[in-house]
């Protein structure tokens, strides 16, 4: 596998914290997260999302993985913080597996560790073959799932940008990524095996990855998660000032661990 070039946007100055965005969707997830002091935030595009390239290499949450420390090298970091939402979570814990050593910490959103179960690992390469059938129109059932029942019932305005963004990923990606999530393997002993800090964030309403989810992941640091009232699976965009003081508070609770 060659890692492909992925396009970042940054802002902010002092340690790297690299912020991995959500399927199916791109790393203007982050841009209302504003400024985050004492991090020089980095949002990549993940391969074949935004404006990176897919290639050709087969489905692989290690190739994703790969691209993300080529990333790192490119940008001149021995390591950073690492910060995923759902699939930018799972990329997380594959670079927890692959390369430990460039982790400071991890901050794992709206996620989860445990593997698909048969049931769900079929759904995904089904939603594969229909997207690559019927494009785009195969991804209106996500929105129900990808946001919080608040933000359906009260907040429009995030409901029309997440459709937009939807309306933006290319099927070709989409079938691949789910591809690539369907064959990852639970990561739950993965969270403490290196002695990397980690920190859990999760949306109060996420059905996709509920609390109680989220609570596990936490208790493998010995710590409770940071829960975001009222928001869903996309957390960082239903309502950014409160996600942003989850994320400043798990990235306080990962500093100060050895």
């Amino acid at each position: 596998m060659t890692p492909v070039p992925l396009a970042v946007q940054e802002w902010g100055s002092g340690r790297p914290l690299v912020l991995l965005h959500a399927f199916p969707l791109h790393s203007r997830l982050f841009d209302a997260l504003g400024e985050l002091p004492g991090y020089r935030v980095i949002t990549p595009d993940l391969r074949g999302f935004g404006a990176s390239p897919l290639a050709d290499d087969l489905p692989s949450l290690r190739a994703m993985a790969d691209d993300v420390v080529a990333l790192m090298d490119r940008l001149g970091l021995a390591d950073a913080v690492v910060g995923g939402v759902s699939m930018g979570g799972y990329v997380t814990m594959e670079l927890l597996r692959t390369a430990p050593e460039r982790l400071a910490g991890v901050v794992l959103i709206d996620t989860k560790a445990e593997a698909d179960t048969d049931q769900a690992r079929a759904g995904r390469h089904t939603m594969a073959d229909d997207v690559l059938r019927r494009g785009r129109d195969a991804l209106d059932p996500m929105l129900q799932a990808l946001l919080g029942e608040t933000t359906r019932r009260g907040r429009p305005e995030v409901v029309t940008t997440v459709t937009s963004w939807l309306d933006e990923a290319d099927p070709r990606a989409v079938a691949w990524a789910q591809r690539a999530m369907a064959d990852r393997p639970d990561s739950t002993s993965t969270l403490t095996a290196t002695g990397v800090p980690g920190a859990v964030v999760v949306g109060e309403e996420d059905e996709l990855s509920p609390v109680v989810l989220a609570q596990a992941m936490a208790s493998a640091w010995g710590t409770t998660p940071h829960v975001v009232p009222a928001t869903g699976h996309l957390s960082v965009v239903e309502d950014p000032t409160a996600a942003r003081q989850a994320l400043l508070a798990a990235l306080a609770e990962v500093e100060r661990r050895p």
